[in-house]
């Protein structure tokens, strides 16, 4: 095992530095050994490749042992997955989506070749065949998103059982580094729209900045620690199901807040929301906020609903529209004159359409913190329910 020796001459190295002494390694006591069954057809072959490998199912121990590590690792090397246990029904030519704005076909295989790439586990495939089916649904105007110089980027929120089952971050840091699943589902699906979907930046992809999001974005939300219904199931699906929702959004922005008082809580926020600059303002879009446990916890001991909060922060977030600048005044003016009829500078525009398109979700850890995620704009979530096979 070429990964295991390197470890063990590294830590001989270090040993010797110390000054320490251990025995040479002997690498002939390393070999990469596979056990099959006496009659498999691989037994007697005289070499084997690892395309042959992938072809054939694998039982692996659990992780993290090194064995299981090492397979995985090498079979990622060479572009491929190792047939352990199916993971989805589907077939591998099967059309998953065409991916604007180059409206590349995107399969099953193709999803399975970016996630490898990323360092998907196989057991994250289904979850990446629905965020790519989310992705290219027509209210999420993905074409717009990924070719626009806005810094917009797709946020990946995953609801339900397999949260649990995939080890997929809902708590503490569950929008930075540190979970595997996090960060390889939010990059995989990166891919997913630049490899298939053709946005590669500079040419179809026109972000003037770009952000960080545009690398990985993706986490659960703490269905344990939220007052309220979780996401999944305000959405219609059942609360044993388990799905993964699409996000145009346009960034991040952190609420400290040390109130306990909902009101002043929600004061606060709507005052954060309200700015000149935001596409939501220029044509009514589809914010979200990230509440963490605490600050839910506050507006449920007031005895806020969801859908309170929800209109409370629509109304207390309207803005002036004489605050933006004046192009952007006549833009909005034409953008959403069927919604709000004549618009002058005098006029309160709210965030969103109606207080419905507002997003709302609990995770975190623990702290007084919320996050506000303005939204590309003319963009709807989309939610797809994760498929296993039986």
């Amino acid at each position: 095992m070429p990964a295991l020796a390197k470890a063990l001459e590294r830590k001989q190295q270090v040993r010797a530095s110390s000054g320490l002494s251990l025995p040479r390694l002997d690498r002939s006591a390393l070999y990469r050994v596979v056990i099959a069954p006496a009659g498999h057809r691989l037994v007697r072959a005289r070499a084997v490749s690892w395309e042959e490998l992938a072809h054939v199912p694998w039982v692996l121990t659990m992780k993290p042992s090194l064995a299981r590590v090492f397979v995985e690792d090498s079979f990622r090397r060479h572009g491929l997955m190792p047939a352990t246990p199916r993971h989805t029904h589907r077939a591998p030519g099967e059309l998953v989506a065409r991916v604007a704005p180059a409206f590349g076909v995107a399969t099953v295989e193709h999803v399975a070749i970016n996630a490898v790439i990323a360092g998907c586990d196989p057991a994250y495939l289904p979850v990446l065949i629905a965020a790519t089916e989310a992705v290219a649904a027509s209210e999420f105007n993905l074409q717009s998103i990924q070719a626009t110089t806005h810094p917009a980027a797709v946020w990946l929120i995953v609801n339900g059982p397999i949260v649990h089952r995939l080890r997929i971050n809902a708590g503490a840091n569950c929008l930075g580094q540190g979970s595997h699943a996090n960060a390889t589902l939010g990059r995989a699906l990166r891919l997913i729209l630049q490899n298939i979907g053709g946005a590669l930046p500079g040419e179809m992809d026109r972000s003037t900045h770009g952000q960080p999001g545009k690398y990985t974005f993706c986490c659960a939300e703490n269905e344990d620690m939220n007052p309220w219904e979780p996401l999944h199931v305000e959405r219609g699906f059942a609360r044993a199901a388990s799905t993964v929702t699409a996000v145009g959004a346009g960034g991040t922005l952190n609420n400290t807040i040390l109130t306990q008082h909902a009101d002043d809580l929600l004061r606060v926020i709507a005052d954060t929301m309200a700015h000149p600059s935001s596409n939501d303002y220029w044509f009514g879009g589809a914010p979200w906020l990230v509440f963490s446990p605490e600050h839910a916890a506050v507006l449920n001991r007031a005895g806020l609903s969801k859908a309170e909060v929800k209109r409370r922060l629509w109304h207390d977030s309207k803005m002036a529209a004489g605050r933006m600048a004046r192009e952007d005044l006549v833009r909005t003016q034409a953008a959403r004159v069927s919604e709000l009829g004549e618009i002058g500078p005098d006029t309160m525009l709210p965030v969103s359409p109606t207080p419905d398109e507002i997003g709302i979700i609990v995770a975190g850890g623990a702290g007084t913190h919320t996050v506000y995620v303005p939204s590309f704009g003319p963009t709807g979530a989309v939610t797809r329910e994760i498929v296993f096979a039986a």
